[in-house]
């Protein structure tokens, strides 16, 4: 099971969620847990392998900030390296301790918690890693700017900052902000917004994968999940790539 240090991490998220100012992430994942499979986690360790220009991580710290399903933390354990997960979502980190239960039972080199990137008083508690990992995770905080700094200042020297931010790109991210608080605020809009999109966001991303050769999904994801995150994911932030690049340069980080 998960270790609960973060009892005022429960104690917000669930009037978040009851407001209709977050989207419930660990819902959706843990329904994701049901098609985890050997392909999709020899995925998922491909890709790491892929980006960080490496064959394993023996001997290497990785921190998995924001870990939903738990599959890049176990990607990462695949991979020898010791890892801390941590997510801010009760149901998510629901879905990590699963993930670590039925690969790596009683593992000492696998830690879950329930916590949360803004809390710094957390993180100082956690020293620095080799890899830290947060796909798709900071521009939903809700404050990505103290999430920037704060999953930076977790990277020990020479290490590498391993993210995955939304792109701005104008009035489109204008549109997808109204369509995600829209989905968060009743179960009408879900249904709705899901009839709306899904022959955009599957059907026409399924047809151009089908026709390219892409059909198995990158990193061991799945359609229809992405689907139901992208619809539902609030808060959402954006950001230019060069904004980045540039915060992260200023940082002392290399691109």
């Amino acid at each position: 099971m998960p270790e609960r240090n973060g009892d005022a991490v429960s104690s917000a998220h669930t009037p978040e969620i009851e407001a209709g100012h977050r989207f419930t992430f660990g819902d959706n994942w843990a329904r994701f847990l049901a098609v985890v499979d050997d392909e999709r986690i020899r995925a998922a360790t491909q890709s790491l392998k892929t980006m960080l220009n490496v064959e394993h991580l023996q001997g290497k710290r990785f921190l998995d900030a924001g870990s939903a399903s738990g599959l890049f933390s176990l990607a990462a354990r695949k991979l020898g390296a010791t890892v801390h997960s941590f997510d801010y979502d009760p149901r998510r980190v629901v879905c990590t301790a699963e993930m670590r239960r039925r690969y790596f039972p009683d593992d000492a080199g696998w830690k879950v918690e329930e916590e949360s990137i803004l809390d710094t008083s957390y993180l100082a508690t956690l020293g620095r890693f080799d890899v830290v990992y947060s796909w798709g995770v900071l521009h939903h905080t809700g404050n990505m700017s103290a999430a920037f700094s704060n999953a930076a200042a977790l990277v020990a020297e020479g290490g590498h900052l391993f993210i995955a931010i939304y792109n701005d790109q104008g009035w489109i991210s204008r549109y997808w902000g109204i369509v995600k608080r829209a989905y968060n605020q009743n179960p009408l809009n879900r249904v709705l917004l899901v009839i709306a999109h899904i022959s955009y966001l599957l059907g026409a991303r399924w047809l151009l994968r089908a026709l390219s050769g892409r059909l198995s999904v990158e990193r061991g994801m799945s359609l229809w999940y992405d689907m139901i995150d992208w619809l539902g994911g609030y808060p959402f932030e954006v950001a230019r790539p060069e904004d980045v690049f540039t915060y992260f340069r200023n940082a002392g980080f290399r691109l």
